[in-house]
């Protein structure tokens, strides 16, 4: 299945990038297609064991960056995209791809800090939001939260795309070792 998904995959992904880069959304014209095609495309090559498989990619996605948008810290879009890509290549893969994606992310946000000359307040703002509160037990700052105005966003679909990509070609390693 992994082999089928690669184009539409890179497709899908080249056009989140951009959206993301430039509105700081990913629409749902683009993920809503991707991931009802994922699940046809399993279905029709693996039958029903390739739709719940695809249900399990979509499932993982949706809990665990799900989890990321009710603290604040994600984009519903982000959510949306790696449920999409997860009925694509299932939980497996995805999984591989969120660990790459995190490590991608965590990379862009700390070279993004750096370059804005914000880092302390990167480190602090992000053991804030890991933990609901301040560090004075006061509630969280407003602008950890994507729903201000006034927060800082990085754009997640590039640290996906990444994280997504590798895992096509850490997926490859495997299979033929």
């Amino acid at each position: 299945m992994h082999s089928i998904a690669w184009w539409p995959t890179f497709a899908v992904l080249v056009v989140a990038v951009y959206t993301d880069l430039r509105s700081r959304r990913i629409p749902n014209w683009l993920v809503f297609p991707f991931l009802l095609s994922g699940i046809a495309v399993s279905g029709w090559r693996h039958g029903w064991g390739g739709i719940g498989h695809s249900f399990e990619g979509i499932g993982l996605g949706a809990l665990l960056f799900g989890a990321l948008y009710v603290m604040g810290g994600m984009g519903m879009g982000d959510v949306k995209l790696c449920a999409a890509i997860g009925a694509w290549i299932g939980p497996g893969q995805l999984f591989t791809a969120l660990i790459m994606t995190g490590i991608a992310g965590g990379v862009m946000a700390i070279a993004w800090a750096i370059h804005g000359k914000f880092l302390g307040e990167l480190f602090k703002g992000s053991g804030d939001l890991l933990l609901g509160k301040g560090l004075g037990g006061q509630d969280q700052e407003p602008k950890l939260n994507l729903s201000n105005p006034l927060a800082r966003k990085l754009p997640y679909a590039p640290a996906i795309a990444i994280g997504t990509l590798v895992s096509f070609f850490s997926h490859i390693r495997q299979v033929t070792h």
